[in-house]
């Protein structure tokens, strides 16, 4: 069993609250959670799983409150409330394309490193670090202890997953020296340039420059590598084809859809049932069809591994769609700018 304890990398904050007493009666109301029945139970768990100190942990959630304001976010997803011709609004954006272009150029030579080494294009990459913060201008203003401690106690359609992000958090904290009590994130607790939740900030975050520490908020190299790793270890195809539109006849198609978007079903058999796609692509390419509700009626796309991918990033069709498809203006405008510089 380790017996490593926040003292090997945070000592400063935790002596101070070690020492400073027993917490006042404004700490231990039902806004905070140290006296938590719950928490109690974690902490012991955290204890005998991983060696913290029940003390060190009992001073720490001394500090973390009851958020009411993340609680409601997490009830109503503004943006999974939407439809595609509105969602694809939020994200493809003229500031975000030209925020893109701009990210690009400053890390080209980070991303052509990556690229090279993990096998994911740099449009990808770019369009991930855009869509999650604005390429860093937003990671989040959520204290992450207060985001997590409040969805594993408070919030019970999801408790379980959450009480397990918590402790791969707390874990986290004590592997890279980070300060588990500034640290700041999203409302469901997620990080960085790339907004990692703890346990895929462990499982997948790189440190790509070398300098001993995995670090998403301050090392381009960690930051665009953490996101490359993240779809290389989820089977991303270098130069692979993402998502392609497609027409549809008839009413067999309609079987088709309802398998999903995990590739399922290979163009071959697909154009028997009346799919199309907009372009020739070989017959044996396995793909799924989509449905992308519009203005005027659906639209239709074949996704492919690629697309199934992106959705391992966030598990979904309308997010990978507005990724693909800033993917696509970023690099159109990168190109444009480096043809223009040259000229």
């Amino acid at each position: 069993m380790p017996q490593n304890t926040f003292k090997k990398g945070l000592p400063a904050f935790l002596l101070v609250l070690l020492t400073a007493g027993k917490p006042s009666m404004a700490a231990t109301t039902s806004t905070h959670y140290d006296t938590n029945p719950e928490v109690q139970e974690f902490i012991g768990e955290m204890v005998a799983r991983h060696g913290f100190s029940r003390d060190e942990l009992v001073a720490l959630f001394s500090q973390a409150e009851r958020r009411e304001d993340i609680l409601e976010l997490m009830r109503k997803p503004v943006e999974k409330t939407k439809p595609w011709y509105e969602y694809r609004t939020i994200f493809l954006t003229q500031s975000r394309i030209e925020g893109g272009a701009a990210f690009w150029k400053n890390n080209a030579a980070i991303l052509d490193r990556v690229a090279a080494s993990l096998g994911v294009d740099p449009q990808i990459v770019v369009a991930i670090i855009g869509v999650e913060t604005r390429y860093g201008e937003n990671t989040g203003r959520h204290r992450v202890l207060d985001a997590l401690s409040t969805l594993a106690f408070d919030y019970p359609p999801r408790a379980k997953f959450f009480r397990g992000e918590l402790e791969q958090y707390l874990v986290l904290a004590r592997e890279e020296a980070i300060d588990p009590l500034d640290t700041m994130g999203s409302y469901a607790g997620a990080m960085g340039y790339g907004q990692f939740i703890p346990s895929s900030y462990r499982a997948y975050s790189v440190d790509f420059d070398n300098d001993g520490k995995r670090d998403l908020w301050n090392s381009p190299d960690d930051i665009i590598g953490s996101v490359a790793n993240y779809f290389h270890m989820h089977g991303w195809i270098p130069g692979g084809p993402v998502a392609v539109p497609a027409t549809v006849n008839g009413n067999k198609y309609r079987q088709i859809l309802e398998l999903g978007y995990q590739p399922n079903t290979v163009l071959e058999a697909m154009r028997r049932e009346g799919i199309t796609p907009a372009r020739p692509m070989p017959d044996d390419l396995p793909g799924a069809l989509l449905s992308f509700e519009t203005q005027d009626g659906p639209e239709y796309w074949i996704g492919f591994n690629n697309f199934y991918v992106i959705t391992r990033y966030n598990h979904s069709p309308l997010y990978a769609m507005a990724v693909y498809q800033l993917s696509e203006e970023i690099r159109e405008r990168y190109e444009q700018n480096l043809q223009s510089a040259y000229e």
